[in-house]
């Protein structure tokens, strides 16, 4: 699937979950619950950094949301329009395979989330900027960089166990032992 085609779909969705709640803002897992067709990590990515305006520093960025804090995006008022086109459905093995689990879907957790609703995982975007690795959690404020990625990865969960240490993992959503989850963004193929 194309990127752009991403893109759109992630916009529209967004559009249409606070078109719903007449309001614009919005979580990215929302987005992923609602495109259940297409990989949740893409989802994510394009919401948290391609198409924000406040994002870390990318190749090419589009300026559909805006990062208002730990896993809260607005759509920017130029994007509030909900497009007349539904967006199209997933591909037919996809669409058998969610019927065929509906009912189990209905009481499963939300992807992200464990029994009672809080996020069982931290996720953290990495990027590249000027010879350095940096990594930037959704979820919790924290942000660590390093020259190697190895590096950075034991940065990163020393300082999420920093962050979390005295911390009541309820009172930011999380459950008790939250996973890390990282996502390596590039620069697109062939820039």
């Amino acid at each position: 699937m194309k990127k752009e085609s991403v893109r759109k779909q992630v916009l529209a969705a967004a559009q249409r979950l606070c078109e719903a709640r007449d309001g614009w803002t919005f979580a990215p897992e929302e987005v992923v619950r609602s495109l259940p067709g297409v990989n949740e990590t893409t989802v994510r990515t394009e919401i948290t950094g391609r198409c924000c305006v406040n994002a870390p520093k990318h190749a090419h960025r589009w300026p559909y949301f805006r990062r208002l804090d730990r896993g809260r995006y607005q759509i920017e008022p130029a994007f509030r329009q909900v497009p007349p086109t539904p967006v199209p459905a997933p591909p037919r093995h996809v669409r058998l395979k969610l019927a065929a689990t509906s009912k189990v879907a209905e009481n499963a957790p939300a992807v992200g989330e464990d029994q009672v609703g809080q996020r069982d995982a931290v996720h953290a975007v990495v990027t590249t900027s000027d010879g350095w690795y940096v990594a930037e959690c959704l979820e919790i404020a924290v942000v660590t960089q390093a020259k190697s990625f190895d590096a950075l990865l034991e940065n990163l969960r020393e300082a999420v166990a920093l962050y979390m240490n005295g911390e009541d993992p309820a009172r930011i959503g999380l459950a008790p032992a939250p996973r890390l989850f990282v996502s390596f963004e590039t620069a697109p193929v062939g820039v």
